[in-house]
């Protein structure tokens, strides 16, 4: 496969967990145009959703595998890993986009839905990560991005779950970068704001008004400008960023 742009590239398996999601599919279709073999990630009771969404985007002109796996689950995560591995190459490209919300005042919240949030969030970064990196380091080459959200950066009122996890994320990326960077290994943040895709467009109109009010740029982010910055972090010309968060929030955060 060449790439979109002409050129001709090393063919590399890329990784979406979460790439059946709105935000997912963008970034799929992002790193299929650079000539990636791209694997798209799903949750195992999706599997109906999943295959319909693989031939629409076929009709598109997109060609992804699939890969099921629970992220919030170590075992099945290493066994989603082991699956891309034997059926198209160790995993080259690794973007950690699989997330959840469940939110609620802290006084109210159940542990339920703080773990459920943590999990999917946060602990799915290690668990499917942790089976990746092997494979990079032998290699001597990697990229991952791990998408993090405006609200790990600033808080958000009735999130304290979701933004526990997102801060995390970014401190994971830190980690992780120092350690791999011998060894031609990228590890970067990504963290959007409010972006529009189905869940944003469920929110009641009054709100969704009120939000894009405090964005800068006056309106919510399209899902492929989140993908435009993931692509940016897996070019080979990148190759010199790492352990750095790239906000993608329209002005709603600056720090």
């Amino acid at each position: 496969m060449s790439a979109g742009n002409g050129d001709s590239r090393i063919m590399r398996v890329a990784l979406v967990t979460g790439g059946i999601g709105g935000i997912g599919t963008e970034i799929c279709k992002t790193l299929y145009r650079q000539g990636r073999q791209g694997v798209a990630g799903f949750l195992p009771d999706e599997i109906k959703t999943a295959r319909v969404w693989q031939e629409t985007l076929k009709a598109e002109g997109f060609h992804f595998e699939l890969a099921a796996g629970d992220v919030s689950k170590y075992s099945e995560a290493k066994n989603m890993v082991e699956e891309v591995t034997n059926r198209f190459g160790s995993v080259d490209i690794l973007v950690n986009c699989a997330g959840i919300t469940q939110d609620k005042l802290l006084r109210k919240m159940e542990h339920e839905q703080w773990k459920s949030v943590i999990e999917t969030n946060l602990d799915s970064l290690f668990n499917v990560t942790r089976h990746v990196v092997e494979g990079m380091v032998a290699r001597g080459y990697g990229r991952i991005i791990n998408i993090s959200s405006v609200n790990g950066q600033k808080g958000q009122f009735g999130q304290t779950n979701y933004s526990a996890a997102k801060a995390g994320v970014h401190g994971f990326t830190m980690a992780l970068a120092q350690e791999l960077a011998y060894k031609n290994i990228t590890v970067n943040t990504v963290s959007p704001g409010y972006v529009r895709t189905r869940m944003t467009d469920a929110i009641p109109e009054p709100i969704r008004a009120k939000i894009v009010e405090g964005i800068p740029i006056g309106r919510m982010a399209e899902p492929r400008e989140i993908a435009h910055a993931v692509g940016f972090l897996c070019e080979e010309s990148s190759a010199y960023i790492t352990g750095a968060n790239l906000p993608v929030n329209g002005g709603l955060y600056m720090s």
